[in-house]
């Protein structure tokens, strides 16, 4: 019987392992009132978007023939690639490997830093081609939307980082680590942002 016991002990006194409740909104109701938020600010502007493009169609079909569509696809699978980092770092945390969910998480931050550089290469590019936010209607919703998302992203990055440090003092664990779901639901928000803004502004001709 004592036998029996002590072979049994290693799994009362074993952690027990996070499961996936999909009845459970993930992350938090705070961030879920920003995502949200951001979500309306962002329907605004492709409302705005749809207005302005029936007043002055002509602008809107030769807007996006100007504006570099390699950066704009490179961005798109960027940030495609920074939302499936987040994920692998999520799966690693909960099978109690931070310092896997760390390096998954860094790539999603490196990834976020090659977007906002290739944005701001764009912009460069934009200035010498005398691309500017009054050269049409369709450069103002551009200027305006993008530049938006891009502060968005910055926003985001810094969530990400803070998770990470998170991870590295022990704040979070395989258990408890509802802080980096709530940063990567905010961080899928904006790569799904980024997926409507792409074809708007880049492809819709």
């Amino acid at each position: 019987m004592a036998t029996q016991t002590d072979a049994s002990l290693p799994e009362l006194t074993s952690p027990p392992k996070p499961v996936f409740d999909s009845k459970r909104v993930p992350g938090n109701p705070a961030i879920w009132v920003g995502i949200f938020s951001e979500l309306t600010e962002f329907a605004i502007f492709f409302v705005v978007y749809f207005i302005a493009r029936a007043h002055h169609p002509d602008e809107f079909n030769s807007g996006p023939l100007q504006l570099h569509t390699l950066a704009g696809t490179i961005n798109t699978l960027v940030l495609i690639t920074s939302s499936y980092f987040v994920v692998k770092g999520i799966y690693a945390l909960r099978a109690d490997q931070p310092e896997k969910a760390v390096r998954w998480l860094w790539g999603t931050l490196a990834c976020g830093a090659v977007y906002l550089a290739i944005k701001c290469l764009e912009y460069l590019w934009n200035q010498e081609q005398g691309i500017q936010t009054n050269t049409s209607n369709f450069f103002a919703v551009y200027y305006y939307t993008t530049f938006n998302h891009m502060l968005h992203v910055f926003w985001g990055s810094g969530g990400i980082l803070w998770a990470i440090l998170r991870i590295r003092s022990g704040g979070f664990t395989a258990t408890n680590h509802n802080g980096l779901i709530a940063a990567a639901c905010y961080w899928h928000m904006i790569d799904l942002a980024w997926i409507l803004i792409f074809p708007l502004m880049y492809v819709l001709r």
